[in-house]
């Protein structure tokens, strides 16, 4: 038989402590996981998980954009005409050279890697 909740009351919704709506964001967008699985898991809406996901991320400043550095000297292999190199200096201290005949399809898949 399933279960059911009935909250009376004047207050309708419920309140998700902080420690279980990370612990929630932590399983629905761990490598692998469906946010429908987890969401039906610990009985919450889905779109309430992509919306704590958004505040989240919000407030750490997780999206935004990166400064574009012009350098006057474009590198290139010695003794060769110099060619176009987009760098791209990563969070963890890496860093990735791109030069100016790499196909969309690699750098994209270069950058999703290193991710």
């Amino acid at each position: 038989m399933s279960q059911i909740t009935l909250l009376t009351g004047p207050e309708r919704r419920r309140r998700w402590p902080e420690e279980v709506r990370d612990r929630i964001l932590a399983a629905a967008f761990a490598p692998g996981a469906i946010v429908l699985d987890v969401a039906r898991q610990f009985d919450v809406a889905s779109s309430l998980i992509y919306k704590w996901r958004q505040q989240a991320l919000a407030e750490k400043g997780g999206v935004g954009f990166a400064p574009a550095v012009v350098m006057d000297e474009p590198r290139g292999v010695s003794g060769s005409l110099p060619m176009a190199v987009i760098t791209v200096d990563l969070a963890g201290g890496g860093r990735v050279s791109i030069g100016s005949a790499a196909s969309a399809a690699l750098i994209t898949a270069t950058l999703s890697a290193l991710r």
